[in-house]
């Protein structure tokens, strides 16, 4: 059996947003200039400090060899062969050759300059010791100053990029707002409102989300008065011809007739409500209800072959009008494009309903039921499962639409489920649990 293979630990999620990335961008480049802006300085001054200390040591050599010629006894820092010479430079002079090298001796840097005399090494030393503390002193300073400027660099590009950031957080959460149904929620950006000032790339995606909010807004407020507007202008032909369709002659005519103005009824009823819920302005008349009571009088009313499940009853704040409309619309629709037994289940303050047929299409589970797009069959107008989404909505619940996937023995179908605040009393929530 081959062992599972190890997850790769994830990274925290800090570390994806733009402003870490800037951070480290801005260090990373920091870092490099710093180093190869050091390197050079170092390069030079130390190259022309090594040059200045290489001439004064040749200089001395130069007249060393003049005392060494005339016989004169050499100075002390001068000799033949002297002892801590590099092995270099002898060898260099035993060519016939004179070099100048920097190595410690005692303990201190020294420059070494050496030429041949009579088969010796004739040499002088120079201190070397205040070369190599101002080289030791400008490197102490470049590393020191690159520090500062890296910090400096990533407080001001942290700082530029954290406003940019916020702007476009502002602008994500405008944009979720509208996704949410806020369509009066807009960016404002101020570099929007002047056509004279300059834009960056912020504003123009914030200005392009307003211009689509407003374009959307103005659309659907249109929809919105055409399908108010339609239904107001059918109610009253319709309360007509029902009235109409009363006076006509018992018979097979008359009742088709009838059935047929009570579905154009049921239709502009329908899409009124439908007209009220878009616009957002219905108020909810809260009380507290026990839920398998009323789940067991909407289905009674439903007058259909429905089982009703009561796994644990709960209590629940709601409006009682619109939760049965929505199990009503829920039940209808599972006995219209389901196949029986169609299930109701209260366990707690959930409530499923559940039937045995083909189950929802994707484009609802993708998207959520649309509006006269009818489900398997061609049958209905698409506004029942719209309606329960809308009210559902309104008193707070949470109706989640799914396909069951129990094994072969129970079947497939369509599920349901209103998800309800439950009602918890004062005493209970303080009550010590036991």
């Amino acid at each position: 059996m081959t062992p599972p293979r190890a997850r790769r630990p994830r990274a925290p999620a800090w570390t994806a947003t733009l402003t870490w990335k800037a951070a480290v961008f801005i260090a990373v480049m920091c870092c490099a200039l710093a180093a190869l802006l050091g390197t050079l300085v170092h390069v030079s001054v130390t190259g022309q400090t090594v040059r200045d200390a290489r001439e004064k040591a040749l200089a001395q050599l130069g007249d060393v060899t003049r005392l060494y010629e005339a016989g004169e006894p050499l100075p002390p820092f001068a000799g033949l062969d002297p002892e801590g010479l590099p092995e270099p430079l002898r060898r260099l002079t035993a060519h016939g050759e004179r070099g100048t090298m920097v190595a410690d001796h005692q303990g201190r840097p020294t420059m070494w300059a050496a030429g041949p005399a009579d088969g010796h090494a004739l040499a002088v030393r120079v201190d070397h010791s205040l070369g190599a503390g101002t080289i030791d002193a400008l490197d102490r300073s470049i590393v020191g100053s690159s520090i500062l400027a890296i910090a400096a660099t990533l407080a001001v590009g942290a700082a530029a990029v954290t406003r940019v950031t916020r702007r476009l957080h502002a602008t994500a959460q405008v944009a979720r707002r509208i996704t949410a149904g806020d369509l009066d929620a807009r960016v404002d950006d101020p570099r929007t409102k002047d056509p004279r000032r300059p834009q960056d790339e912020v504003a123009t995606v914030s200005g392009a989300l307003d211009t689509m909010a407003s374009t959307l807004q103005r659309k659907l407020q249109s929809e919105q008065r055409f399908t108010a507007d339609v239904a107001h202008e059918l109610r009253t032909p319709l309360t007509g011809l029902s009235a109409a369709a009363e006076l006509l002659p018992e018979g097979r005519p008359a009742e088709l007739v009838r059935d047929r103005v009570k579905a154009m009824r049921g239709l502009t009823e329908d899409l009124l409500e439908i007209s009220r819920l878009d616009a957002r302005n219905e108020t909810v008349d809260l009380a507290v209800h026990g839920l398998g009571p009323l789940v067991e009088r909407v289905v009674r009313a439903s007058g259909t072959d429905t089982e009703v499940r009561i796994v644990r009853d709960a209590t629940v704040e709601t409006d009682r009008r619109r939760l049965e409309r929505v199990l009503g619309n829920l039940v209808a629709n599972a006995h219209r494009h389901g196949r029986p037994p169609v299930v109701v289940t209260v366990d707690g303050p959930t409530v499923t309903v559940r039937d045995h047929g083909p189950g929802y299409p994707e484009y609802l589970l993708a998207s959520g039921p649309q509006r006269f797009r009818t489900e398997s069959g061609g049958k209905g107008h698409g506004l029942g499962l719209t309606i329960a989404v809308g009210q559902a909505e309104v008193i707070g619940a949470e109706l989640v639409f799914a396909n069951a996937q129990n094994g072969a023995a129970e079947g497939g179908g369509a599920e349901a489920r209103i998800l309800l605040p439950e009602y918890v009393r004062f005493e209970d929530a303080d009550a010590p649990a036991e």
